[in-house]
C-alpha cells in the first residue's frame, strides 16, 4: 500500500485514465494557439487530433510552465489530508516547472509544517516522464517510503532511455535544437534525424536516416544496443498522429524482443508544440541514455 501521494505534471503524456487509476495528482501545463490559452489550469480544452491538424495546417502554439501557486493548489489538497508527497517534475532542461515545483513544495510546507515534501526532477520528456513515473508508482505501492522511493527515482533516472525521431525538422528549428539551413537541407533530402533526451534532460541529435522508414529501423537499433529490458519492464512509445508508423515500430520491436508490455498513447499538446506532428518516440529501460 501505498504511504504518501504521488503528484506529476501533464508533460508526462499520461492518459487520464492512468491518473484516475492510480490515484495521481496532476499539474495541467498549457499552451497558446492562435490567440487563444488551452489547457493549463483554466484553459480551454483541444482535443489533441484537432490539435495536430491545426499544426498542420501551419498554427504556431507556445506553450507556458506551471506557475508555484497552481502547483501549490495541487499539492494542498494532499497536504489537508495529512498526506506527504512526491513530486515528480517535467525536465529541468527543458522546462522552469521544476523550479515551480521546489518554490510551491517550500510554500506548502511552510503552511503545513507536519507535512514533508520531496521533489524529483524527472529529466525526462514525454511517455519518458511517463514510464518513469510508472516504476515509482510501482515501487511506491510495494510498500517503500517516501525517502525510499526517491533515492530509487534517483537511482534509475539516469537509466529511462528516450529515443525519437520526427517528421518535420522545423519544429526543431523554432526550438533551436537545429538551425535553418540543417532545417531546409534535411527536408529537401528527406533526412530523418534520431534523437535522445541526455543525463541533463535535453534534447540532443544521435543520428539521421535517410526517410521515414530507415529512422523507424534506427529506433530499434539503438533500442536493441542500448536495452537492459526483463520480462516485466514494460517499453512505452508515444507518437504524434502517426498510428500508422507506430504499428510498424511495435512490428518491429515484437520481432526483437517478442511479445510484452507496450503501452501506446498521443504526445500531448505542450510536448506536440515543440516536436511536431509525425513525431515517434520510444522509451525503455536501458544501461545508460
Amino acid at each position: 500500500m501505498r504511504k504518501f501521494a504521488i503528484l506529476t505534471d501533464t508533460a508526462s503524456d499520461l492518459p487520464a485514465s492512468y491518473y484516475a487509476e492510480h490515484g495521481l495528482g496532476a499539474v495541467a501545463l498549457g499552451f497558446t494557439m492562435n490567440g487563444v490559452s488551452y489547457e493549463g489550469e483554466d484553459g480551454a480544452s483541444l482535443d489533441v487530433k484537432e490539435f495536430y491538424r491545426l499544426l498542420r495546417d501551419g498554427a504556431k502554439p507556445t506553450t507556458f510552465q506551471a506557475s508555484p501557486e497552481q502547483v501549490a493548489r495541487a499539492m494542498e489538497k494532499y497536504a489537508e489530508a495529512g498526506q506527504d508527497i512526491l513530486g515528480i517534475a517535467f525536465s529541468s532542461g527543458l522546462s522552469g516547472t521544476y523550479g515551480s515545483y521546489l518554490a510551491a513544495a517550500k510554500q506548502v510546507m511552510e503552511k503545513y509544517p507536519s507535512c514533508k515534501i520531496e521533489v524529483v526532477d524527472s529529466l525526462c520528456a514525454s511517455l519518458g516522464q511517463g514510464l518513469f513515473v510508472d516504476y515509482i508508482v510501482k515501487k511506491a505501492d510495494g510498500g517503500a517510503s517516501l525517502g525510499e522511493t526517491k533515492a530509487y527515482a534517483e537511482e534509475i533516472r539516469p537509466h529511462i532511455c528516450h529515443i525519437f525521431t520526427v517528421e518535420d525538422l522545423f519544429h526543431l528549428k523554432r526550438g533551436g535544437r537545429v538551425s535553418t539551413g540543417t532545417a531546409i537541407v534535411g527536408t529537401l533530402l528527406k533526412i530523418k534525424p534520431v534523437l535522445h533526451v541526455d543525463d541533463e534532460g535535453h534534447l540532443i541529435p544521435i543520428g539521421k536516416s535517410m526517410g521515414r522508414k530507415k529512422s523507424i529501423h534506427a529506433l530499434v537499433d539503438k533500442m536493441e544496443e542500448l536495452s537492459v529490458i526483463g520480462p516485466d519492464d514494460p517499453i512505452f512509445i508515444s507518437h504524434g498522429d502517426c498510428p500508422e508508423d507506430v504499428e510498424y515500430l511495435v512490428s518491429l520491436v515484437k520481432a526483437k524482443f517478442g511479445e510484452r508490455e507496450i503501452f501506446i498513447n498521443e504526445i500531448g499538446s505542450v510536448i506536440g508544440t515543440h516536436s511536431g506532428a509525425g513525431t515517434l518516440a520510444i522509451f525503455f529501460m536501458g544501461k545508460h541514455r
